[in-house]
């Protein structure tokens, strides 16, 4: 009689357990690797809306993905540290989400894919071969500043015809600098008026 109870027992607990052991089993999370050059606290709209992408596109995190969040707080230097420690905890891809990132993310992996979101020219700073076929494993977007600084010059003529002059201000110094400012210098609208940058 006690060994029935007991067979009833291990039977019951195993069927209880079987189901853990199967999650258990079940493949982890595909991770993604989110670094930036800023701290997690300055505009956090940016990782809201990283999320919300994930969100339109089906993926939830803690559902069907996660996300290993990395900030360089500004600390250009721990850059490169924090990239390597993405690619070695096995991300399945790497977000990049500002030119220092992309950059730190090209130098610390040819194996996992990066996608960037960058504000500069991709080719100059050696991020890809071109736009059209970027090669390797990263791709991005880019809010190409170098290619449309004319054309932003003529349409402020045109809000502004009175203006001769006109500014560029800096919120903060990046390290990796685009050539907007070289390429817009001295540049004339049909109007005649210059740009001073």
């Amino acid at each position: 009689m006690i060994r029935r109870r007991q067979f009833i027992t291990l039977l019951g607990g195993a069927a209880a357990a079987w189901p853990l052991a199967a999650r258990a089993q079940q493949a982890a999370l595909p991770v993604i690797g989110y670094l930036r050059v800023a701290s997690r606290t300055q505009l956090p709209q940016i990782e809201a809306a990283f999320r919300e992408g994930l969100g339109s596109m089906g993926f939830r995190e803690g559902i069907n993905v996660a996300t290993d969040y990395r900030f360089a707080s500004y600390d250009y230097d721990r850059l490169p540290t924090l990239a390597a420690d993405l690619v070695r905890s096995g991300v399945a891809v790497l977000h990049a989400g500002d030119t220092p990132a992309a950059v730190a993310a090209k130098a610390a992996t040819t194996n996992i894919p990066i996608i960037f979101r960058i504000g500069g020219d991709p080719v100059q700073l050696g991020l890809v071969k071109s736009p059209n076929q970027p090669g390797g494993n990263i791709t991005g977007v880019t809010f190409l500043a170098t290619v449309t600084s004319a054309i932003r010059l003529q349409m402020l003529h045109e809000a502004v015809p009175g203006a001769a002059i006109v500014g560029l201000l800096v919120i903060r110094p990046i390290r990796i600098r685009s050539r907007t400012p070289e390429r817009s210098k001295g540049r004339r609208s049909s109007s005649g008026s210059s740009s001073m940058l």
